[in-house]
């Protein structure tokens, strides 16, 4: 599957055209999930889900890969990094992870390839 350059794909349209990508190219053995953060949800729902160990700034992808575990943060062109993001992608790293942020389909797309998990 091919990337787009289209400055004009949301947030939502980079993470679900990346995951199509995974879903038809990933080399075998590779995991993948979305913590599933963030969305409206009503104060009692937040709570229940910060007990359970939900960690507000986590990245929109976190792969596993033969040994190795990978966090790559999705934006749009022109988007920023909230300090919360900031703070779990140096925590994912100082834990010895790999991370990423793209700005737009193909730097994600790219990434996932520089880290061997796209054939």
């Amino acid at each position: 599957m091919k990337g787009s350059a289209r400055p004009d794909l949301s947030e939502l349209q980079i993470h679900i055209a990346a995951v199509q990508n995974l879903k038809l190219c990933a080399k075998p053995g590779v995991l993948w999930i979305h913590p599933a953060n963030g969305e409206h949800r009503d104060i009692r729902t937040a709570a229940k889900l910060r007990a359970m160990g939900t960690l507000a700034g986590a990245s929109d992808l976190l792969l596993f890969h033969d040994g190795k575990f990978y966090a790559l943060e999705l934006k749009r062109p022109g988007g920023r990094l909230s300090d919360v993001q900031r703070e779990f992608l140096s925590r994912f790293e100082a834990a010895g992870g790999y991370t990423g942020v793209a700005w737009g389909l193909d730097p994600a797309l790219d990434t996932l390839k520089a880290w061997g998990l796209l054939r």
